[in-house]
């Protein structure tokens, strides 16, 4: 078997990647390496890759499984995470979103695929100039909206914004049913196949890898929000994970913040989304090298 040469610019290619995937890799493993370490240790033990006393006492008390006294004794604030609570918030939101909005763009981005009809265009103009306005400015209409509808602290409405669509998600779509043959949906249509007959029985099956694609990192834009669940589920029955963080970082003394724990916790939210990229993550980058024909 020919071996290949090892070239200047290969060699330095490879360095690069090495490079970039350290730097993304490192700050997560830190993470786990602060939660793995005593509080004790917190300033002392910071020299190497690997606690000198890993623990998992940190996990255990911002879990709650500890008493109060025995977190404080572990350099804690007595401060814990109702987790499981949080996590299935977490759960519902981001499955009700990513559901929903890679429904409803599918039906959006093939409308303007393949209907015809009045204004078409000018609509998808103006839905696609939506991408040029950054999210902070539609915050306090939504908001105003939310509260209106007496909304505030429930599910519906920390989903309501973004549980039909998005500009982008419409757009991908649109891209990919333009690309679909038109011979398959002609011999639909000569059949006695209507257009949401095609959509339902054609378009969406050929459609699998953009829609998995659009599912998956919708999940994790939904996963890490913070701003819009902080404002609209203040409740401990709605609160996310990551609005959770915020509220036990503050329950520790500002003199002293419980990192330990805040990175137990961490690392306890960032494992579910973890796990889901890495059984679906293969099936993410082969959707992303889709064509028309497949």
């Amino acid at each position: 078997m020919r071996r290949k040469r090892i070239t200047l610019s290969r060699a330095l290619g490879w360095t690069v990647l090495a490079v970039v995937v350290v730097a993304s890799v490192f700050p997560f493993w830190w993470m786990v390496r602060t939660a793995l370490t005593p509080a004790a240790d917190m300033y002392t033990d910071n020299s190497g890759l690997l606690p000198d006393h890993p623990t998992i006492v940190n996990f255990t008390r911002v879990l709650g499984l500890t008493t109060e006294a025995e977190a404080r004794a572990a350099g804690g604030s007595g401060a814990h995470v109702d987790f499981a609570r949080y996590l299935l918030n977490s759960i519902v939101y981001c499955a009700l979103i990513a559901g929903f909005q890679t429904l409803f763009c599918a039906m959006a981005g093939y409308a303007f695929a393949r209907l015809r009809f009045p204004g078409r265009d000018l609509v998808f103009g103006i839905l696609i100039s939506a991408l040029m306005v950054p999210p902070i400015f539609t915050l306090l209409p939504n908001f105003v909206f939310v509260k209106e509808l007496d909304l505030i602290n429930t599910m519906a409405g920390m989903v309501a914004p973004t549980i039909l669509m998005t500009p982008f998600a419409v757009f991908f779509l649109r891209q990919f049913f333009l690309s679909l043959p038109r011979d398959v949906e002609e011999a639909a249509i000569l059949d006695g196949s209507g257009p949401w007959g095609i959509f339902w029985r054609i378009a969406l099956p050929m459609s699998r890898g953009p829609l998995i694609t659009i599912g998956l990192t919708t999940i994790v834009w939904a996963w890490k929000d913070y701003l819009w669940p902080l404002l609209v589920g203040r409740s401990e029955e709605n609160r996310l994970v990551t609005v959770a963080l915020g509220v036990f970082l503050q329950q520790s003394p500002n003199t002293q913040p419980d990192w330990t724990g805040l990175m137990a916790a961490s690392t306890l939210s960032v494992l579910p989304v973890l796990i889901l990229l890495i059984f679906m993550g293969k099936r993410l980058v082969q959707s992303l090298n889709f064509t028309g024909s497949k």
